[in-house]
């Protein structure tokens, strides 16, 4: 490798000054063979491009050798010579988009891809004005029922989304009656989207309703149950260190999922002992237990020598900058056979029944009407 490395180094015109620092990355990071052909082709393309800067070699990576473009980000990243990555997931969610745009028949695909560009043009203004943006899972769960219904009418012979009437979101309401309410939240936000465009004269959704029970009526776990899993994770010895910050976490901080995937380290405060969860606009003070927990999973990661910056790092993204998936969190839970959000709902009925709302909704960065919904006789 460093042979290598200092022959492309004479054969470009300027070395660059990460050089040295992405041959040992590479070293470290991936196998011999493949890290000797990324180290040739990036020499390639900086001689090709004529410049050094990341941004420039990324672009022209992702046109010309795609692959290259991972090694790469990685090592940009992991050297602060880019702005802290967002992670991979707005590729792979417009990608993921884009499927559930192509299953909707042909006829009806213009007006659900309008409507996927609105959703995420919402987004990015909610994010640009401090607001609270729709998360990219919400906007393919929208996509979800609107090409379940294109798929439907399209079979019962509607050539467009024009003769679209009650009769029709009805019969396709009725296929799933467990999930209607959800459904007509998506179809009501296509139709209005359609009705506003100018596509259809009216909106057919708007005189359907849903009623639905209010109040969280979803599993729990007893006092008992959750003093067994304290002393499992404070006391006992059986448990993986991420096991049990993220069973604290969970069961005393009321942490999401996503909260404990992009965890970094540079969001924990040593001196004060809180860490800054992500989409949480304060610092949330840790217990003993759940910051000797964390101490127990940082040392662990030690041990991985990874310049990924999440708490939480796998096998798998160990050479990289990404968060750990979302199994990853559920499936550390396994030993206990519990789900995350179990835990989670615990706590905020507990929360709930304690605080104020207003002041529930700024510890946890939650909407009035989530935290609402866990209130034993909400509002």
């Amino acid at each position: 490798m460093e042979t290598r490395a200092a022959g492309w180094a004479r054969r470009m015109p300027h070395t660059p000054l990460w050089w040295d620092a992405f041959t040992a990355h590479l070293k470290t990071h991936r196998h011999t063979f493949y890290a000797a052909d990324a180290l040739t082709h990036a020499a390639r393309l900086v001689i090709d491009t004529g410049t050094a800067d990341p941004h420039t070699l990324l672009t022209h990576s992702a046109r010309t050798s795609p692959w290259l473009s991972r090694p790469l980000t990685d090592f940009f990243h992991a050297h602060r010579l880019l702005d802290t990555p967002n992670g991979t997931k707005n590729p792979q969610a417009a990608a993921r988009r884009e499927r559930r745009i192509q299953a909707v028949p042909a006829p009806l695909r213009p007006a659900v891809r309008a409507f996927a560009d609105a959703l995420v043009a919402q987004r990015h203004n909610a994010e640009r004005l401090g607001l609270r943006p729709n998360q990219l899972k919400t906007i393919e769960i929208r996509l979800d029922t609107v090409r379940d219904l294109a798929l439907h009418i399209h079979a019962q012979g509607h050539p467009s989304w024009a003769s679209v009437n009650v009769t029709d979101l009805e019969a396709f309401l009725a296929r799933n009656p467990a999930r209607r309410a959800s459904w007509l939240a998506g179809l009501r936000q296509f139709l209005s989207h359609a009705h506003r465009t100018g596509l259809i004269l009216h909106n057919p959704a708007a005189a359907l309703t849903a009623p639905q029970r209010r109040g969280f009526k979803g599993p729990t776990l007893t006092l008992d149950e959750q003093r067994a899993l304290y002393r499992r994770w404070n006391t006992s010895t059986d448990a993986l260190p991420q096991e049990a910050f993220i069973g604290l976490a969970a069961l005393l901080h009321a942490a999401t999922t996503s909260e404990l995937r992009h965890l970094t380290l540079d969001q924990r405060n040593i001196g004060s002992r809180t860490v800054r969860f992500p989409g949480r606009t304060v610092d949330t003070a840790l217990d003993s237990a759940t910051w000797s927990a964390l101490e127990r999973c940082l040392t662990h990661r030690a041990a991985l020598h990874t310049a990924n910056p999440h708490v939480l790092v796998t096998r798998l993204t160990r050479t990289t900058t990404r968060p750990a998936g979302a199994a990853y969190i559920r499936d550390s839970l396994a030993p206990v056979g519990l789900l995350p959000r179990i835990l989670r709902s615990t706590r905020l009925l507990t929360l709930a029944d304690e605080l104020d709302v207003k002041q529930l909704t700024v510890a946890l960065g939650m909407s009035y009407a989530g935290t609402a919904h866990y209130r034993q006789d909400p509002e």
